[in-house]
Formats: C-alpha cells, structure tokens, sequence
C-alpha cells in the first residue's frame, strides 16, 4: 500500500470518527477489486460495531449469542459480495472458496457452465468434478482438453454421484464419436467414398475385412471401461450406444478380447447380452444366459458376483418375483452388507409378497420387519 493511502487512512483516524477509517477502506477496496481486503475489512468494521478484539484471535463460537448471529449474518453477506465480484471478473477458483463457505454453489455452477474450453483451467476442472459442482460439465472440459483417456480415469478417480448418469452418457457418445469417425476413414480409404452411416453398428455391418488380426479403432481399455457403465445407465439412447460398441468389440481380433469379472468374464459377449435384456430384445434368451451362468458359478471360487448381477438385472425389468427365487437359492444366507443387490427382505417387500417376508423375518428374529410385513399385508388387503 503506498504511502499516500496511510496518510490519508491517519486522518480519518484522527478525525471525529476514527470508525470511518474502516469505511474509508471499504469504500477504497471495493472500487480498486481488492476482494480479499474487502472482505476482511467488512468483518473488521462489524467487530468493531459489535465491540469485539479487531484482531481476531478467537473463532466467532466463542462471541456472545447475539454478537455471534450479527457477525456471521454480515460474513455472509460479506462472502457472497467477495464470490461474486470474483465471478464477475471470470475468476471461478478465486470465488469458490467464499461461496463454498456460504453454501451458495449454484452461481459457481452457472459460470461453470458458461465456461468455454479455451477458458477452463485445471483448477476450475476440479471444483466442477472433484468438488461435484458441475461433474458433466468438468468432465466434458476434461474430454475436450486432455482426451478420452484422463476423462475416463477423472470419472472412475472421483466419487461423482450427480450427474452420474449424464457423465456415463457423455464418455459413451464420445467414444461412439470417435469410433465412427476411424471406422468411417478406414471406409472411405477401402471403398473410396465416405459412407452415410454414422452409428458404429451400421457401419460395421456387412464389413468383416474391417476386422483382421491387427486391426482395431479405439484404444481397447477404453472401450472395456465405458461398456461397464451398462450396469448403471437407463437411458436407451446410451444403452443403443454401448450395444453397437459390444457388437464391435466381438468382431475384434481374439488378441483384443480380455477377461473380465464374473459374470462377465467374456466382456463383449455377457454385456451386450445385458444390455440386449434392459432394452428389451429376445430378454429370455439373455436371462437363459445368465441363468447358465449363476447355476456354473462357484461361489468358493467367484463369490455370489452372477446371482447379484442377475438379481439386479431382474430388478431393473421388474421381475421381482424371480429376482426373489434367485436370491433366495443363492443369496438367502448372506447379510445386506455383504451383497450389492436387493436383499430377500426388500425384494420380497418389491414383490408384494408379505407373507413370504413375514416368514423369512420369523424365521431371522427380525421382530421389526416381521411387523413391517403384517402392516403391509394388512394395508395391501384394505387398498387392493
């Protein structure tokens, strides 16, 4: 700070009102954008009113009641006017830690997704991902500045919850876009003219010479981790997405096929017949699949992973019913904690069958589910 300001700061110290020495800076801080000054000097000026220590040394728990609620009351605003000036300047990384601290993240949000490509740093990415600010956006930023290899390892790295489904979508038509655009010039190198195709799955067919035993068009490691995402996603347009990649993935050399976990260790083959049952083609011949695999599955070697996918396979078709059977042969002794699917006791409450799950609870001592079941049987017959 230069020597002019301190002289003109000692006379209004000297002056009648020496408080107006901190309106003084206030009113200097705000017009030049020093934020961070400005925002400290609002919450010295409130100490001051409230006859607290200027120089903080005790947090404001310690403050009386009433001095307390004034003094987080003019935090806050003093938070929200610091994050926003940051905003308006497009410094995204410099407000987050202002409007984090009030809880007022949807702005961050909203700048967020104005942000172009060109103007993202890797600090803003990862308050958009790590923080779960804005996931889908962050991890497009990434998808665009870094590719498809460090969006996929940025989205299995973070526990990003919202917007889950939306990221799962947007790395599966990125790598449906890439896909299409080789296969489309190996085409046009071969055939001589671009074909009118753009789905992975029509531009395969019909083309076995795309397929020799070197050949491939994406990175196989990608392809392998967005097919998984089948088991999460319920959007059709991204379930016919992964379908024409599994399709594609089975025509691959056998040097490019890898085994994956029960019960779907022929990766390419088990998740598209997966995806075939959740969108609804030839669904018995992909239940008949899996059931062939949970009655081959040793649980001493491969745990209970068939019966779980399956139980939940059927879930997401409604089959409640036979998600119960299937659980209660091959499941029934294990805990909640130990499975990633629907119990017994929450698929026979799915079901409907209360009489079931009141004898399962019987026979557990499960006093509370048991009254549960009677309660729920009792609703059911007065409401058919």
């Amino acid at each position: 700070m230069s020597e002019e300001l301190f002289g003109a700061l000692e006379e209004k110290l000297a002056g009648e009102h020496p408080s107006g020495s901190l309106d003084f800076l206030i009113g200097k801080f705000r017009r030049q954008q020093e934020i961070p000054l400005l925002f400290e000097a609002r919450l010295m000026k409130k100490r001051l009113d409230l006859g607290l220590p200027l120089i903080q040394t005790e947090s404001a728990a310690s403050f009386p009641a009433e001095a307390r609620r004034a003094y987080e009351e003019e935090m806050v605003e003093a938070a929200r006017e610091a994050g926003s000036m940051f905003l308006a300047k497009g410094e995204i990384d410099r407000a987050w830690p202002y409007l984090r601290a009030i809880g007022e993240t949807g702005p961050v949000k909203e700048a967020i997704e104005r942000l172009s490509l060109e103007d993202a740093t890797d600090a803003v990415i990862q308050i958009a991902l790590q923080e779960g600010v804005h996931p889908a956006k962050g991890l497009a930023l990434v998808l665009g500045q870094h590719g498809m290899c460090r969006a996929i390892t940025c989205f299995g790295m973070y526990p990003i919850q919202e917007d889950r489904e939306a990221c799962i979508a947007l790395l599966v038509r990125s790598l449906s876009v890439e896909l299409a655009g080789r296969l489309k010039d190996a085409i046009e190198s071969r055939e001589g003219k671009t074909p009118e195709a753009s789905r992975v799955g029509e531009l395969i067919d019909g083309r076995e010479w795309l397929f020799g035993e070197y050949d491939y068009y994406v990175d196989t490691s990608h392809l392998i981790s967005v097919i998984q995402y089948s088991l999460e996603t319920t959007e059709r347009d991204t379930l016919l997405l992964i379908r024409d990649l599994c399709r594609y993935g089975r025509r691959l050399s056998k040097q490019f096929h890898f085994r994956g976990q029960p019960p779907f260790e022929d990766v390419y083959t088990d998740y598209g017949m997966y995806v075939q049952a959740l969108l609804g083609e030839d669904v018995e011949a992909a239940m008949e699949h899996f059931r062939r695999k949970v009655a081959a599955s040793d649980p001493e070697e491969a745990g209970y992973a068939a019966a779980e996918a399956v139980v939940k396979l059927l879930v997401r078709l409604g089959r409640f019913t036979e998600a119960l059977e299937i659980s209660l042969s091959h499941l029934r002794d294990l805990a909640p904690a130990e499975i990633s699917c629907p119990s017994v006791l929450q698929l026979c409450h799915m079901a409907g069958d209360f009489e079931r799950l009141m004898d399962l609870a019987r026979e557990r001592g499960d006093v509370l589910s048991y009254t549960a079941a009677a309660l729920e049987r009792t609703r059911a017959a007065a409401n058919p």
